[in-house]
């Protein structure tokens, strides 16, 4: 239990605690109805960061909660598996950095199906390139050159067929 409250209270891991209680404070102020699960959303458009179609809340305390679970687990880990010297206290440097990139791709990943559970809110963004692969794609709906011809028909204007 020591390893654990050492690893959650030490740098550089204290930041995601504190981000953590902090969302845990939120979460226990929406549940008695002081805070709306939606306060932030007119603050923050987190469709470019691929965490649209949730309520702003919800994606960043999915994300805390990753990123210090993984950062507080890895410094167990460390604390537990890896002897003492400057390498360790280097890469304790970096876990939480790490965790919380992994996070973030965790947390993209849960965002998607979470959607059809706020219908109210903005759709998330679509990947580059996923564009070309739906429907509209497969039935060549808004293709702009003529199936069967080449791009030189294409560039032709009905004024220049008159000529």
């Amino acid at each position: 239990m020591r390893t654990f409250l050492m690893a959650a209270a030490g740098l550089p891991t204290i930041l995601l605690t504190a981000a953590l209680v902090v969302a845990v404070c939120f979460w226990l102020l929406a549940a008695v109805g002081v805070a709306g699960v939606d306060s932030f959303d007119t603050d923050v458009d987190l469709r470019a960061w691929r965490m649209g179609g949730v309520p702003v809340a919800v994606a960043l305390s999915l994300l805390t909660v990753f990123a210090w679970s993984l950062s507080v687990g890895v410094e167990v880990l460390l604390a537990v598996f890896a002897p003492a010297g400057p390498a360790t206290g280097l890469l304790r440097l970096v876990v939480p950095v790490a965790a919380l990139f992994v996070a973030w791709g965790a947390t993209c990943l849960i965002v998607r199906p979470l959607h059809r559970l706020f219908p109210g809110e903005p759709g998330p963004s679509v990947p580059p390139g996923a564009a070309r692969t739906g429907v509209a794609a497969l039935s060549g709906v808004g293709d702009q050159r003529p199936r069967g011809g080449t791009s030189r028909d294409a560039a032709h204007q009905p004024w220049d067929r008159a000529a």
